[in-house]
């Protein structure tokens, strides 16, 4: 059994900040949909986090409008917090959107509010300006979250668009936002689609798999 005597004797700032930290590790135990790129199991959304960071800084040119890439990293670091408590929604599986976002709305206040008070208002604000894709940060940003999913399930032969037996048109669908969120990358996405029908990982239309030889 856990014991949290080790944290009564600090100030409570120091406190609530070890409180949250310790709490945010359960994001290590939640499983996403995409397989890592050795194909031997699905990443947590704490590996996705951290590997969206290093795709923000290294993707930083492509951004369509100039960018705060520290602010950047930042809201990629902490977008997911939120799946602790409302867990991770796959784009590929039937669930209510709604009751989803409401679910990670209360998430973000339980968890971040966890900090100091100041450091939980500027994190949900943070968290919400990710959300709402409205500024030139927000939307680098969400392009990133789309876009190493795709990288991850073109690396390992198909990955969950196998395993849901995703189409091409559903698949462009779901990255559409991408278009305006970075068209500089948006070729990447049309390469990977191409290449992916070709190899029939992607079906061309709903129940047809059909590869090239």
């Amino acid at each position: 059994m856990r014991s949290d005597a080790w944290l009564s004797n600090l100030d409570d700032r120091l406190r609530r900040q070890l409180t949250f930290l310790v709490e945010v590790d359960r994001l290590k135990t939640v499983l996403r949909d995409t397989p890592i790129t050795d194909g031997s199991r699905l990443e947590n959304s704490a590996e996705h986090s951290w590997h969206l960071a290093l795709f923000a800084m290294t993707l930083a040119e492509f951004a369509d409008q100039p960018v705060d890439v520290n602010r950047v990293v930042r809201m990629l670091t902490i977008h997911d917090i939120v799946e602790i408590d409302a867990g991770d929604l796959s784009v590929f599986r039937q669930a209510s959107e709604g009751t989803h976002k409401n679910a990670e709305g209360d998430a973000a206040h339980r968890l971040f509010g966890l900090l100091p008070e100041e450091m939980a208002d500027e994190w949900i604000a943070l968290w919400q300006e990710f959300e709402a894709v409205e500024t030139a940060d927000a939307r680098f940003a969400r392009a990133i979250d789309s876009v190493q999913p795709l990288v991850l399930n073109h690396v390992v032969g198909g990955g969950s668009w196998t395993v849901h037996d995703i189409d091409e048109a559903t698949l462009r669908s779901v990255k559409s936002g991408l278009a305006d969120w970075a068209p500089r990358l948006w070729p990447l996405v049309e390469g990977i689609l191409a290449d992916a029908v070709a190899a029939g990982w992607l079906a061309r239309a709903p129940g047809d798999r059909g590869a090239v030889s």
